[in-house]
């Protein structure tokens, strides 16, 4: 069965530079219904405004994936990367034993909007990391592409957990499919546009989840982006 969880209901933050949506508590935001679905434990849908960003700050044994849908997010870290991330890329930080890191807006004039993920790992104590991948229009139309795994392969990126993370942008009124193997956990969040799934709507911003998932039928009411999360039991 489908727990569809509402872009509306989504905890908010409006920092003035930073206006974040939670689709799991988060910061001040705490909803004990709602504190992550399996190993993922945050979805945020992050706008920061031109020039601005989060300052120097730490984490530790989490996998934190970022995907960016408009604009450009500039990373520097602790581990000696600095990187820009632009929409059709995908960035991987391990935490691990410790990583301090920090987003700004790469853009002095336009925002930037984006997802930022957390999954726990497989286990604490892992040697911090860093992984970015970009990813083709080819690549991401109306199939799914697997942009990150616990077993990478076709170039997806290493996340530390039995995660597949999929991506596509599905033209209006193109179908696409899921098959996941027997008891796994889904997730699916709208990124942007509208769908169809199984019979009900799903709008820029609302999240779905499946415990024992059978086979999805999608179809796009207009150009939509979408990230499917195929997770561990």
């Amino acid at each position: 069965m489908m727990s569809i969880r509402r872009s509306n209901e989504r905890g908010f933050a409006d920092h003035g530079w930073l206006k974040s949506f939670h689709t799991f508590s988060f910061a001040d935001y705490h909803d004990p219904a709602h504190m992550g679905f399996g190993p993922l434990r945050v979805i945020n849908e992050d706008s920061v405004a031109p020039g601005k960003g989060f300052g120097k700050h730490s984490h530790r044994d989490m996998e934190i994936l970022s995907w960016v849908l408009d604009g450009a997010l500039e990373h520097k870290d602790s581990i000696g990367t600095g990187a820009v991330i632009r929409p059709g890329e995908l960035q991987r930080m391990t935490a691990g034993t410790g990583v301090t890191h920090s987003e700004f807006n790469a853009s002095t004039t336009e925002p930037v909007h984006f997802l930022q993920i957390w999954v726990l790992p497989e286990r604490q104590g892992l040697q911090p990391g860093y992984e970015q991948r970009s990813f083709s229009i080819a690549e991401l139309s109306n199939h799914w592409c697997l942009i990150a795994a616990g077993k990478p392969h076709d170039g997806a990126v290493k996340v530390h957990q039995d995660v597949d993370l999929y991506a596509t942008r599905l033209n209006a009124s193109r179908e696409l499919g899921y098959q996941p193997a027997p008891n796994r956990r889904l997730w699916l969040q709208v990124a942007r546009g509208s769908i169809d799934v199984d019979g009900d709507r799903l709008d820029a911003g609302d999240g779905a989840a499946w415990t024992k998932a059978g086979k999805l039928h999608l179809r796009a009411r207009d150009d939509a982006e979408i990230l499917l999360f195929d997770m561990t039991p």
